[in-house]
């Protein structure tokens, strides 16, 4: 056969194959919610524009909590994760673009709000979502025993013997650095304590890049680590203290269930966390520093501490 008509039969299947792809998003499109907004004041998208993270987060009423992921790959990860969508916003160009798949797998129920991208840069932060948000159902709340149990990995199973405890970290790049960490580093869970910032916060779940969504997770009920301890698990307060231990040290490793505690950046951990916890960890550090910052911090441990 000729290079010619080879190339030209080439070209001809490459553009049958697009204009399938193009018909069968157009095709689920066609029965999509799609909604045309010309103002930020519309009602409708106030959980995109005007709600503030508490009044998402509907303390009074949990059921009906939201939160807002954003980017398409992120969203997609919390859809893969199993999350609700119940809203979408886009830019008018992403929708047989970016958000394609993103909308095909929401279905038809899930309302996609577009508008001119001048319009939606308006929006705090909008810039660095890629045009994309999604409106998200919040979970119900884990109980400790659930995220410190018996972990579905796949087809199969793992017991829970590494977990991190947030106490206190307000930062919502730090609580999104720590689940990060903590997912890439093979921590099987993280528990915060009350005074902590929310994970499902926008700026720490974009900060995460969505490891929000695969790393369990579940708050404690105060300050206090006996719920741990009643499970089994022994804890490591990283401070820096006279009678603290590298973080190296064999009895850590060795032991079957750990729970690491991480305390914020300025004031560290409450005395009271110190004082109760089984060990006392500190960092070996060169050149006269004395500290990290938290989310850096965590990430060292991790790497050191995490099962193998």
């Amino acid at each position: 056969m000729h290079p010619v008509i080879g190339i030209f039969l080439f070209c001809i299947q490459f553009f049958i194959f697009n204009l399938s792809f193009l018909i069968i998003h157009l095709s689920s499109l066609i029965f999509m919610a799609i909604i045309q907004i010309t103002s930020l004041s519309d009602p409708r998208v106030e959980m995109f524009s005007t709600l503030t993270e508490a009044q998402l987060r509907n303390r009074l009423e949990p059921e009906k909590g939201i939160f807002i992921a954003e980017s398409p790959k992120v969203i997609r990860v919390a859809l893969q994760a199993g999350y609700e969508p119940l809203a979408l916003l886009c830019e008018s160009r992403h929708i047989l673009g970016d958000a394609a798949d993103i909308i095909s797998q929401c279905g038809n129920t899930v309302p996609v709000y577009t508008g001119e991208r001048q319009l939606l840069a308006a929006l705090t932060g909008y810039t660095l979502t890629r045009g994309v948000l999604c409106a998200m159902r919040r979970p119900k709340p884990k109980s400790i025993e659930e995220v410190c149990g018996i972990q579905e990995v796949g087809h199969g199973a793992k017991k829970t013997r590494r977990v991190v405890v947030i106490n206190g970290v307000t930062d919502t790049t730090n609580i999104g650095a720590i689940f990060r960490s903590a997912a890439a580093l093979g921590i099987d869970a993280v528990l915060l304590t009350p005074d902590s910032c929310d994970p499902l916060n926008r700026r720490a779940v974009r900060v995460s890049m969505g490891s929000v969504f695969l790393v369990p997770w579940t708050w404690l009920p105060d300050n206090s680590l006996t719920p741990l301890r009643r499970i089994g698990f022994r804890t490591a307060a990283m401070a820096l203290t006279p009678h603290s231990v590298p973080l190296n040290h064999p009895a850590l490793k060795a032991e079957p269930l750990l729970a690491i505690v991480m305390g914020t950046e300025g004031d560290g951990l409450p005395h009271e966390a110190i004082a109760s916890a089984d060990y006392v960890v500190r960092i070996p550090m060169a050149y006269g520093v004395d500290s990290l910052n938290v989310a850096a911090a965590a990430a060292v441990a991790f790497w050191e501490l995490a099962t193998p």
